[in-house]
């Protein structure tokens, strides 16, 4: 948990920014086969998300402000694994603590990537750079997402089963194997592996419920392998269709890249119909994002990948899915 404590951050050089963005739905990953399994443990909660067929929520994306871009310890790009929290503040939203920690991290000096709860997934740093959220080893080597405390056990298996489908598609997008203990690991953990830290979380907070992260495991594995062998956590591979999401059948995903940069510049749609460039965000080479419209300015194609910013048809290697 962050839970508003001054956790040792680590301070490295900074990269360009490649911060999260407001997206217009859910970027469905595309990869290979090879499928892991946790060992499955007895929960009552997984029954009942399996009971009631609850499906997560789409991730959304937006711009954050913690400002210190910094890579893992193996690179840009390159995390080891995720680090469970939960927050430790009782009602408090995902909305809630985003609005706080956009506002009070340079003073409380803790952030993470994305806040969960039962109704969204709020990813509000890039995953490709490092945060503070777990002590200096840590933050050199996870992804860390944070679930907010809520007061139904309807809630609380929503919840669980958007943080669990945000760590599996972390582990799938960046090509890491699901390990339990390694490659997915509570702050419990992390903080008796480093001793960098004293936080316990989430374990305290998934006892209230009857859960453990042995049962949290067994649903990352699920949607692990939904997503290595569908490229989404529904059983016919389509988008996610939880009444809840901002899905749209009819948008494409696109792969970018560009030949001269290391990164994707964006650019934005000015009130005069111009476009022009966003300085303080990009995109990484070969990262693949949904697109809802594209258009034409002067003589060059745009694909808009959030609210107002968009990539030129040069730097799309790739359209994974069309525009319908």
């Amino acid at each position: 948990m962050v839970s508003k404590k001054i956790i040792t951050s680590i301070a490295t050089s900074a990269a360009l920014a490649s911060v999260g963005f407001a997206t217009v739905g859910q970027v469905v990953p595309q990869f290979g086969n090879q499928v892991q399994t946790a060992q499955a443990a007895t929960s009552a909660i997984n029954d009942y998300i399996n009971n009631n067929n609850i499906q997560p929520v789409s991730i959304q994306y937006r711009t954050g402000t913690f400002s210190r871009y910094f890579g893992y310890e193996n690179g840009v790009g390159k995390p080891e694994g995720v680090v469970i929290h939960e927050t430790a503040t009782p009602g408090a939203t995902a909305e809630n603590e985003v609005t706080y920690f956009n506002r009070e991290w340079p003073t409380i000096q803790t952030y993470v990537h994305a806040f969960v709860d039962d109704k969204e997934i709020l990813n509000i740093h890039s995953a490709d750079y490092g945060v503070w959220g777990a002590g200096q080893t840590a933050n050199s080597k996870y992804i860390q997402v944070e679930l907010c405390e809520v007061n139904t056990t309807d809630q609380f298996a929503r919840s669980v089963a958007n943080q669990a489908y945000y760590t599996a598609f972390r582990l799938v997008q960046y090509g890491l194997p699901f390990t339990p203990g390694k490659t997915v690991v509570s702050h419990d953990q992390v903080s008796r592996m480093y001793g960098e830290t004293s936080h316990t979380d989430p374990v305290g907070y998934f006892a209230k419920w009857g859960y453990s992260m042995d049962q949290f495991y067994d649903l990352v594995g699920k949607y692990y392998n939904q997503l290595k062998t569908n490229g989404s956590t529904t059983n016919n591979g389509s988008e996610n269709n939880n009444s809840n999401t901002n899905s749209n059948n009819t948008n494409g995903i696109i792969r970018v890249k560009a030949t001269d940069w290391s990164y994707v510049i964006l650019y934005k749609l000015n009130n005069d119909g111009t476009m022009s460039k966003i300085s303080n965000r990009a995109l990484s080479n070969g990262s693949d994002w949904q697109t809802d419209q594209t258009k034409d300015i002067n003589g060059v194609k745009y694909y808009r990948v959030a609210t107002n910013e968009w990539v030129p048809q040069d730097k799309v290697s790739q359209i994974i899915k069309p525009l319908a």
